[in-house]
């Protein structure tokens, strides 16, 4: 099945719209070249539980309130699912629950990871990791002076939570939403499956257009993200193949295994060009434009240094490269 999006623009900020039975779509604006986040509505008994919360400012903040009192007739927020740690997703959390006396319901890995995120003040680490890969002085300037901006659009961390975890089921709105955590992308990602009404919410693992961010970080350098989110597409398989999908990005579809198969191709390709590309030792740095053929920013440059090395710790991991390090520290891969 081909992938078909039953809507051609998302709604407007501040707007709702309903997508299936008890379930409602809203946007809330990123000030990234990715412009707004897919948040998720579940209609909850005499509330409604919000699935991921936006970034932690003031704006989003406005746009909720304008959102509980004139799309959801001021019937208030009861439950919020935030599915990963990452800012659009959590960065509203503790706001939501204390505006309307909600609980916070994730992962217990991703609530340890926001609060690491949130209390990493020492950049120093990961400006170490850039530099081993190959990034020079000047771009790690200006990573320097970005630093850890997870704290300025994540406010505050909830103090507490209820865990939710890989096949549990949580009962919303009188239907059963099984939850898939899910890795590669972040810690223990959960995504929502509700097969009676054959939607799921797919946060950032499955998305329709672009490939989500697998990323190795300095706190795991040797880790092979790339594996795990590629083993996890799996997950998805046995759902019925008119499933409605609910990215956290880009436009509800449906052609979920197609997307599947697109996904592992794009990456099996991706694989090849930098085994390809390693015909003498080459730093993470130099295989960027591998991967990515365009200008990158400063934000967008850290996650192509992550995203490259996934690759690269992927093709060490399966034995078709080899990792030298040299006497400067720096490390190079070379084709095994």
């Amino acid at each position: 099945m081909a992938l078909e999006h039953p809507w051609t623009e998302a709604p407007a900020p501040g707007r709702a719209r309903a997508v299936a039975p008890g379930v409602k779509w809203l946007t809330m604006p990123l000030p990234f070249k990715l412009d707004h986040i897919n948040l998720w509505l579940l209609e909850d008994g005499s509330g409604w539980t919000a699935v991921d919360t936006g970034l932690g400012l003031p704006p989003t903040r406005a746009l909720w309130e304008q959102v509980v009192t004139g799309e959801l007739g001021g019937r208030p927020i009861t439950r919020v699912i935030v599915t990963h740690f990452h800012p659009d997703h959590m960065g509203n959390a503790a706001w939501l629950t204390a505006r309307w006396g909600a609980d916070l319901w994730c992962t217990e890995a991703e609530w340890f990871a926001a609060h690491y995120a949130w209390r990493s003040r020492d950049f120093a680490p990961r400006l170490e990791h850039y530099h081993r890969h190959g990034i020079r002085d000047e771009a790690l300037a200006q990573l320097a002076k970005r630093g850890n901006h997870y704290p300025g659009v994540v406010p505050e961390v909830c103090g507490h939570y209820r865990g939710i975890d890989d096949g549990e089921t949580l009962a919303i709105g009188g239907r059963a939403w099984h939850v898939l955590a899910v890795r590669g992308h972040a810690v223990h990602q959960a995504c929502l499956w509700c097969p009676e009404l054959r939607v799921l919410i797919s946060a950032d693992q499955v998305l329709p257009k672009i490939t989500s961010n697998v990323s190795v970080w300095s706190e795991q350098p040797l880790g092979n993200p790339l594996r795990l989110y590629l083993d996890s597409l799996a997950r998805f398989g046995t759902m019925a193949p008119d499933t409605l999908a609910l990215p956290s990005h880009g436009l509800p579809f449906r052609g979920l295994h197609e997307r599947l198969d697109q996904l592992r191709a794009h990456h099996a390709a991706r694989l090849a060009e930098c085994a390809d590309a390693l015909v003498e030792p080459r730093t993470a740095a130099e295989l960027i434009p591998v991967l990515f053929r365009r200008e990158l920013d400063t934000h967008q440059l850290g996650f192509a240094v992550g995203e490259t090395l996934a690759h690269l710790n992927y093709l060490e991991a399966e034995g078709r490269a080899r990792r030298v390090v040299g006497g400067d520290g720096i490390h190079r891969f070379r084709k095994a």
